[in-house]
């Protein structure tokens, strides 16, 4: 099971233990950087998000937006919403209900996706 919240700084706006199950997930995956956006903790590859640790709890992720409806229908998937209105190809993932497995998987998706954009 994904251990969270343990190190959670207050003052910090995302949860630090998720960020490096993330990043161990993520390796030294070639292209990888790291960067504070949307409130957390954001993992880009050649400059596109792939998955961030994010600051309201759990991933924020980056997909096909073909597969966003798709995805969603997961149980701890859901689509990401800006301003009341669904983003496609932008998915949260509740990290409570993730295992190691899961989060992997949701993690290479992510990569995934990001490694078919072309590089910024």
């Amino acid at each position: 099971m994904i251990v969270t919240g343990l190190r959670h700084n207050p003052a910090m706006s995302y949860d630090e233990d998720l960020a490096n199950q993330v990043r161990a997930v993520i390796g030294r995956a070639k292209g990888l950087t790291e960067k504070r956006m949307f409130g957390g903790l954001a993992f880009l590859i050649n400059g596109n998000m792939a998955v961030s640790a994010s600051g309201q709890g759990g991933i924020l992720l980056r997909v096909d937006p073909a597969e966003t409806d798709a995805l969603a229908e997961e149980p701890c998937a859901r689509h990401f919403e800006m301003r009341g209105r669904a983003m496609p190809g932008w998915l949260r993932v509740d990290a409570d209900e993730l295992d190691d497995d899961g989060l992997r998987r949701w993690v290479s998706i992510g990569v995934a996706y990001a490694r078919a954009l072309p590089p910024k």
